[in-house]
């Protein structure tokens, strides 16, 4: 075996070491912490809603009024690339792509006589949003 082939096996196996799916979810793990904030009440109703391996999914799409809006949805399953975030008992996944568009971000849980609804408060890559607060648009920098 040459020196190349050798080398190009390593490429390989070192690759697919820090992009198989414990090593993601450790280092989208610890982004998703640093980089996304969850209220109090957030924690409360996601504990008074959740069953015991569900979680809350937050994504981003693109559609809405503004041309992308918040997904919210309970869910069970774990992808390769969601960073998942963890707070006092709780689970909030995101996609690496949706986080992309919600750093900095913090989810909150408001309850009014009209709506009661999970929502994405202070997103510093929104510039213009929708009067509900569903969709926003992108800060261009």
């Amino acid at each position: 075996m040459t020196f190349t082939m050798l080398m190009a096996k390593n490429v390989q196996k070192c690759f697919k070491y820090l992009m198989g799916p414990h090593t993601i979810r450790q280092m989208s793990s610890k982004l998703a912490e640093e980089d996304l904030k969850v209220t109090d009440e957030c924690v409360k109703r996601l504990e008074a809603i959740c069953d015991k391996d569900e979680f809350l999914r937050l994504s981003v799409e693109s559609g809405g009024c503004s041309g992308y809006q918040y997904k919210f949805e309970l869910d069970t399953a774990i992808a390769k690339d969601d960073c998942v975030l963890e707070k006092q008992g709780i689970k909030i996944v995101v996609d690496t792509t949706s986080l992309n568009f919600i750093k900095g971000s913090t989810i909150d849980y408001e309850q009014q006589l009209i709506r009661a609804a999970f929502r994405l408060i202070k997103n510093p890559k929104a510039e213009d949003g929708c009067s509900c607060g569903a969709s926003f648009s992108i800060k261009i920098d």
